[in-house]
């Protein structure tokens, strides 16, 4: 799966014809995390390589393909855990089904986040609830990571897909190369100061611009025929 993983997320960015991926699962659990009886001892027995897990992280998303500018959606649909966790904080949008959990049970294994749960955690919600949830190893049903900030929605869990199609929609209606740039900003000021996140801002916002598709879009705006192709507003 991990290398099926890296295969799709390669493709993605790769493609010229597919501008927004929604993350979701078949199964009754968004991810459950790494095969512990095969994932975790080869590197207890010194058999894996630190340097290439190091490079490229579990589903590739997570660290090693992290800076595709396309975005992403994930659908938590029930158990997002450990690197399942992770997967679902690499994406940019995370909207969960009621029925959804999500959990960082590593401490109680041993070890903790390595494919940046705890960076993204932080980030998304603040060193005191990544703190909670690292150092505690319990879990929280989706209506506490609502509250948390670590998802932005929750839907009934037959309004999951249809949701996270209606937020794919909100993006694609947008022009691409201003969403790309947007999203590749959001991700080069992190941790940056004030001044260095103000000159990323602005350099990305003035250099993104397609002239014919911002002009073409302008002139439908000020000639009042924009249209929302959405099919629901936020």
């Amino acid at each position: 799966m991990q290398n099926l993983l890296v295969e799709i997320w390669s493709d993605f960015r790769d493609d010229p014809d597919t501008d927004v991926a929604i993350v979701a699962s078949a199964g009754d659990a968004f991810c459950a995390g790494a095969d512990l009886k095969t994932y975790i001892p080869p590197f207890l027995r010194g058999e894996c390589s630190l340097r290439d897990t190091v490079n490229l992280g579990f589903g590739g998303i997570a660290r090693g393909l992290h800076k595709i500018h396309k975005p992403m959606i994930a659908a938590v649909n029930g158990w997002a855990l450990a690197v399942g966790l992770e997967q679902a904080l690499a994406c940019d949008i995370r909207i969960a089904s009621e029925r959804a959990k999500f959990g960082s049970f590593e401490a109680r294994r041993g070890y903790h986040h390595g494919d940046g749960g705890i960076m993204r955690m932080v980030n998304a919600c603040g060193a005191s609830v990544a703190s909670h949830m690292l150092l505690t190893a319990e879990p929280i049903d989706a209506h506490q990571a609502l509250r948390w900030n670590l998802v932005s929605r929750v839907v009934p869990h037959d309004q999951l897909m249809p949701e996270a199609e209606v937020i794919a929609a909100q993006i694609l209606r947008n022009a691409q190369p201003a969403v790309r740039s947007a999203k590749e900003t959001i991700q080069d000021v992190i941790g940056k100061d004030l001044d260095a996140q103000l000159r990323i801002e602005a350099w990305n916002a003035y250099t993104c611009l397609d002239i014919d598709q911002t002009t073409e879009r302008l002139q439908r705006f000020y000639d009042e025929t924009d249209v929302d192709w959405a099919t629901r507003s936020c």
